[in-house]
């Protein structure tokens, strides 16, 4: 029993070093720090030469999964139902359009390069997924976050958040059964929509008072332990429903987003969430094998390709379908189309866990997400003064033309004048 304390201690004492040394070269080269943690988890992995630097990779997968949840947690604090509701009729086309749109042609374009059925779903659903993280980070960046276009891409984003962790539970669900029946089908979505429909007419009258309540003690540790309480307690629900635990964990952030004392939960909970949110990246980076790389890099960076067009396809023709302009259209476009993220590796995990998907998969997205974090900026920052020098441009010669019609309107004028 010692030894096996002792081994999980320096499982942890490595993992916290290696994956602190990581970041800060990360932070120094101005890197997103998911990619530092995922690096962090490649050395130390059992599948990087010479040896593996961990002993116990199901404590790691332990830690992981309340990674998952806690992540998840405070993701959905960002989300309370009164901004849900505000984002308004246009982002909820654009979501599900972009969605739905990128996850049938990602699922058709994967099974064409001969992945089996669920591994071409999850893939497909993993790069649905839009980073909101370094969108929002770019953008702030760019000081263009009250611009129409980032309000649209927020809005945008935090449906298709809702749409693609409703999903997974979703597969994850009829993934497990091995049958993808219509039945299995209307039962998951039955009874997702049930527990969200549950969580957030019936808890948003309950939860966010009963928090309230433990805040009004000004004990911060009480209020901290409550919040987290709930987090792990509504993700036990649904995985008991067979609904995904980042889907309970998501929707109790909801909740707590509804509550008064929401600002000071969100600021007490994010030092734990950055805890496990490290050591889900650092053991999703250990699990990949990227001796496999030579199986699988076509088919990534074909779909990389396939996901960028898609999501940018599907967002500029649905913002153009509600009548919004070229300009903004083409801005939510760009900045949609940066697929990848923290959920796309929270899907892939989700399809193995449940026996659905093969393990390849986990690299393969692993590998898309380094890819599409590193190119998601330029592409973001390049599109974006692109489409202002084109605005530009196409203001100048809108001015010229209005110019000449003005002075041709002035000559003919003149004109009829002489002759009178």
């Amino acid at each position: 029993m010692e030894s096996q304390i002792g081994q999980i201690l320096q499982d942890f004492a490595v993992i916290m070093i290696v994956a602190s040394a990581m970041t800060l070269a990360f932070y120094k080269l101005k890197q997103p720090m998911v990619i530092g943690f995922i690096v962090a988890g490649i050395i130390i992995g059992p599948h990087t030469p010479p040896f593996s630097l961990i002993h116990n990779l199901e404590v790691l997968n332990l830690f992981a999964e309340m990674g998952v949840i806690l992540l998840l947690f405070t993701v959905g604090m960002e989300f309370p139902i009164q901004k849900l509701k505000e984002v308004g009729r246009k982002a909820i086309v654009i979501a599900s359009s972009e969605a739905f749109g990128t996850l049938a042609i990602g699922f058709i374009v994967a099974q064409s390069l001969g992945l089996g059925f669920y591994d071409s779903l999850f893939v497909a659903l993993a790069i649905s997924v839009t980073s909101t993280v370094i969108i929002m980070r770019v953008l702030g960046e760019l000081k263009m976050m009250k611009d129409e276009s980032a309000t649209l891409i927020l809005g945008t984003t935090i449906i298709e958040d809702i749409l693609i962790i409703s999903l997974l539970a979703i597969f994850q669900s009829t993934g497990a059964s091995g049958e993808f029946s219509l039945n299995e089908i209307i039962i998951s979505v039955g009874i997702t929509i049930g527990f969200i429909a549950g969580v957030l007419v019936v808890g948003s009258k309950i939860i966010p008072k009963l928090i309230d309540i433990v805040a009004r003690t000004n004990q911060h540790d009480v209020l901290i332990v409550a919040a987290v309480g709930l987090a792990f307690t509504l993700a036990f629900v649904s995985f008991q429903l067979g609904i995904s635990v980042a889907a309970g964990a998501f929707f109790a952030g909801v909740l707590v987003a509804e509550s008064r004392s929401h600002a000071v939960t969100s600021v007490l909970a994010n030092p734990v969430k950055d805890i496990f949110a490290a050591l889900f990246f650092v053991s999703v980076g250990a699990l990949m094998d990227f001796s496999l790389i030579p199986q699988f890099i076509v088919p990534a960076l074909i779909l990389i390709g396939v996901s960028i067009g898609a999501k940018f396809m599907t967002v500029y023709l649905a913002a153009r379908l509600q009548k919004l302009s070229n300009l903004t259209s083409t801005r939510a476009a760009l900045g949609c189309s940066s697929s990848g993220g923290e959920i796309a590796l929270v899907v892939a995990k989700g399809g193995i866990d449940v026996g659905a998907a093969n393990p390849i998969i986990l690299p393969m997205i692993g590998t898309m997400t380094i890819i599409t974090t590193f190119i998601a900026p330029y592409v973001i920052k390049l599109g974006w003064k692109f489409t202002e020098r084109f605005a530009k441009q196409h203001d100048k010669m809108n001015e010229k033309l209005q110019h000449k019609q003005e002075k041709k309107s002035t000559d003919v004028d003149d004109g009829s004048n002489t002759s009178l």
